[in-house]
């Protein structure tokens, strides 16, 4: 068998192994993303029936399903996309913040040092979604 031949072979089957490979990772993929999509929407359902049969919501349980809200968006935009929205993660994180911030003052009645550095890092996180929300174009690198 002379060279040439053998680099054609070589490449019919990396070709091969790779659509095998790429079509394992999609589904892989998918099937992720399902699963995280429907464990959302269960600890969702599970939050959302503790406060029916607690016969109320708290504000820390209703920005709790905001956070589910959020994750589920994301899950959303991810399948469409193939993109992870960094936004999201950091709403989450602000809205997960905030939730702390509430649970505290009704837990302690009082505003201390720990609300200060949440608020601050509620803050910085609020500013970093405006530094991400519009990537730089590119006549701004010329």
């Amino acid at each position: 068998m002379d060279s040439e031949h053998f680099e054609q072979v070589h490449q019919r089957w990396k070709s091969r192994v790779d659509t095998i490979g790429n079509l394992l990772i999609e589904i892989f993929h998918y099937l992720a993303l399902f699963v995280i999509g429907a464990s959302v929407v269960w600890s969702g359902v599970i939050a959302y029936g503790g406060m029916m049969l607690q016969g109320h919501a708290t504000i820390g349980d209703i920005l709790l399903l905001f956070i589910y809200l959020e994750l589920g968006a994301m899950v959303g935009i991810y399948f469409k996309t193939n993109a992870m929205p960094v936004r999201c993660l950091i709403y989450i994180a602000i809205t997960a913040l905030a939730r702390l911030v509430i649970a505290d003052v009704q837990a302690h009645h009082e505003a201390g040092m720990g609300m200060l550095w949440v608020s601050a890092a509620i803050l910085l996180l609020a500013i970093a979604t405006r530094v991400i929300r519009k990537p730089p174009s590119e006549s701004e690198y010329h």
